[in-house]
């Protein structure tokens, strides 16, 4: 029997700082006003690091559902269409193994930083800041020849 047999749901492991198993994520490529739109994570891991928004799946909820209430919370904004592109499953892509489902999408308003977002900015995909927490320029870069398509037909 393995000692994190006896966690209950959500419970992290005070021993070894994980989850009973790995979490799933909705990370959201957000195209607007012909750039993406990336927040500076206010919280740890990577505090004052620019990245996607996204976030924890929660129990009962779709990863569709997932992304457009991350970005809502983080953003403000509305997602109006969204694809999902591929899942990033590399336990090293991010220090709590997390799996994420990438989303690319087009929302509605105008963003404000909230929740675990300390600010937002707008960048060219072919200028992007230094510091990208997790995978992220892993996974915009994996897409920049559709993203650019998609920008550039949206100017």
């Amino acid at each position: 029997m393995n000692f994190m047999d006896n966690l209950s749901r959500n419970e992290i492991c005070l021993h070894c700082c994980r989850w009973e198993r790995r979490g799933i994520t909705a990370d959201v490529i957000i195209k607007k006003d012909g750039r993406i739109l990336l927040i500076k994570r206010a919280n740890e891991p990577f505090r004052g690091f620019w990245a996607l928004p996204g976030g924890y799946i929660e129990w009962d909820e779709s990863a569709e559902d997932a992304a457009k209430r991350e970005v809502e919370e983080e953003t403000g904004l509305k997602i109006i269409s969204a694809t999902q592109l591929k899942v990033y499953s590399d336990p090293t892509r991010d220090p709590k193994q997390t799996i994420t489902i990438l989303f690319m999408a087009e929302a509605e308003g105008e963003p404000k930083a909230g929740d675990d977002a300390a600010e937002f900015r707008l960048f060219d995909i072919n200028n992007l800041p230094e510091n990208l927490a997790f995978d992220h320029r892993r996974l915009i870069e994996d897409h920049r020849d559709k993203l650019y398509k998609q920008v550039a037909s949206s100017r």
